[in-house]
């Protein structure tokens, strides 16, 4: 056996070895603590305030609420209200921040339809107000119409159009049909759960109630998810109307964008279109989100497009160049594409073929360019622009043509007279480049079966 003293003499060797943390005195732990007096110390924001409130005070709120439809408190209800204001309060954010862009176009459809407006709060409890949302067994839209009761109500889908996202479409559709349930059943109630549930799983359910006609007279008799479903509806009606007594103020709502309907009747591309009339084509998809590609097709070329009304003016008048430029893909510019010519030689080009064009509300140098087949840097020197600003009622010199270095009309030996398609051409402008030619005569010069062509691309004119 080892002796005290060597086992000591061991312990205190051993405890030598173990690292030790820096030590601090009682004022350095002070100075540790304390921020420096040069840092700026910055509140807190992240604390939200949620108001506490009872049965009795929600009771009395919905007694004084006035509405057309039926509301009845109760536990169920109440702990929605609850779950909506207390435990996922960013759901009624999300909510609150896209209802303006589709509440006055339900408010519209409902009374056209002579229906309660408190049924436009269905939509929220079925898709959160997201037009391009698709559940789990294939319901799209707004209000979440799977694909036969969608082409039951005039909403057909194919690879590049689901109508079920339209807004305005589907609104009508979901009136229609909640009409339709309403009549067979003569409760908004027990119409609404017939929309989640289908008609036949709520006659059962009167059935087995022993033929009670009331939602909580079937309630218990109902498909689970559908006896929560009416519930959310009614919440959603209380909180949207008592939105300051639960802490709630909406700080970025969306608005919808003003616009008119354009028929081009013709298949397109939004990246085009957007192309051609200087609009962000984010911005024509969130309009138009019943386009799932991007792409028109053949089969909807009669599909009305809900365009911006600051762009209407621009589009309408320039109709024709629009419905032929449309023919060509979206411009890629590169760099290798680009032509330099010396300041002696635009100054010639002015001379020559030199036209005016006045800016109109909309106007872009690239579309005032690309209306003339003319390029930008073109136009930039030709009017001594250091920027691409141009004013509305500015004045530019604009070459109608392209310079005789770049492109162009040639003769050959069988007397037939040829153009050389530029980037940007279409047959319209071609056409309007070459007086008394128009766009058929070209296509039936050069036998077209459509206005598609393509740069370097050579074609007869005469």
């Amino acid at each position: 056996m080892k002796s005290p003293l060597y086992r000591n003499i061991t312990l205190a060797l051993i405890t030598c070895l173990i690292p030790l943390s820096k030590a601090y005195s009682q004022d350095d732990e002070l100075v540790a603590a304390a921020p420096s007096l040069d840092e700026e110390v910055l509140p807190n924001y992240h604390y939200e305030y949620i108001p506490d409130f009872t049965y009795e005070q929600i009771d009395r709120r919905v007694k004084a609420m006035d509405h057309e439809m039926a509301f009845e408190l109760n536990d169920k209800v109440f702990s929605f209200i609850q779950y909506f204001t207390v435990r996922n309060r960013d759901y009624t954010k999300m909510v609150l921040a896209r209802k303006e862009l589709f509440f006055p176009m339900f408010d519209e459809m409902m009374t056209k339809h002579d229906m309660p407006l408190e049924i436009k709060y269905l939509s929220i409890i079925e898709s959160g107000l997201d037009p391009q949302i698709r559940s789990r067994v294939g319901a799209m839209g707004l209000w979440q119409f799977m694909p036969a009761t969608g082409r039951m109500y005039g909403m057909n889908t194919n690879n590049d159009i689901d109508d079920r996202m339209d807004p305005e479409l589907s609104t009508e559709a979901a009136a229609k049909y909640l009409k339709s349930l309403y009549r067979m059943f003569d409760d908004w109630e027990v119409a609404m759960a017939a929309y989640n549930c289908g008609p036949g799983n709520v006659r059962k359910a009167i059935r087995k109630s022993g033929g009670k006609k009331t939602f909580w007279g079937i309630y218990n008799y109902l498909p689970r998810e559908t006896r929560s479903y009416v519930p959310q509806v009614q919440a959603m009606l209380y909180i949207l109307n008592h939105l300051e007594e639960h802490n709630f103020h909406p700080e970025d709502p969306t608005y919808v964008v003003e616009y008119e309907k354009i028929r081009f009747d013709r298949a397109l591309s939004l990246d085009k279109l957007a192309e051609l009339i200087n609009l962000c084509v984010t911005d024509l998809k969130t309009l138009n989100p019943a386009i799932k590609n991007k792409n028109l097709p053949e089969s909807n070329r009669s599909m009305a497009l809900r365009i911006p009304k600051s762009k209407v003016p621009y589009i309408k008048e320039n109709l024709a160049w629009l419905n032929d430029s449309l023919n060509n893909a979206p411009t890629i510019l590169l760099a290798s594409n680009l032509q330099l010519q010396s300041v002696e030689a635009l100054a010639q080009d002015i001379r020559q073929n030199g036209t005016t064009y006045k800016v109109r509300s909309g106007d872009v140098l690239g579309s005032i360019a690309q209306r003339h087949g003319v390029t930008v840097t073109q136009i930039k020197s030709w009017n001594n622009l250091s920027s691409n600003l141009i004013r509305v009622g500015q004045t530019l010199h604009v070459n109608s043509g392209m310079s005789n270095n770049i492109a162009s009309t040639q003769t050959n030996s069988s007397g037939q007279t040829t153009y050389t398609v530029q980037p940007g051409d279409s047959l319209w402008i071609i056409s309007k480049k070459h007086e008394g030619l128009t766009v058929d005569q070209i296509k039936r010069l050069n036998n077209l079966n459509s206005n598609n062509i393509k740069p370097g691309q050579k074609l007869i004119i005469g």
